[in-house]
């Protein structure tokens, strides 16, 4: 089981933190706190990138969502990055790549 490892940097307003190893049950409580961090600041652009992301559960998947629910609520934008085939199948499976802001590369973000 490989920790959840977060780098977090601000990139002159646009806020990218860069998710490596398991995200899961066990971890999860790490990214909310740094979310909670994070949007303190009220960034108008969250880029969470996920394509170092080895595994993602439900719980995991439900802290992407709420992030992405709290920045719609407050005229934000969540923008994820996509992870590996096993990460983006959880997004597939639960249909929510129609639903959330996904790009290939955090260089697309604008």
């Amino acid at each position: 089981m490989e920790i959840l490892h977060l780098d977090s940097e601000d990139r002159d307003g646009l806020v990218h933190i860069a998710l490596r190893g398991e995200l899961d049950l066990s971890s999860a409580a790490k990214l909310q706190e740094e979310l909670r961090r994070v949007e303190a600041a009220a960034p108008p652009v969250l880029v969470l990138d996920l394509s170092k992301l080895v595994f993602l559960d439900s719980t995991g998947l439900r802290c992407l969502v709420t992030a992405d629910e709290r920045a719609k609520e407050n005229g934000r934008r969540v923008v994820i990055v996509r992870g590996p085939d096993p990460v983006q199948r959880v997004f597939s499976i639960t249909r929510l790549e129609e639903r959330l802001e996904m790009v290939d590369d955090a260089s697309a973000v604008g």
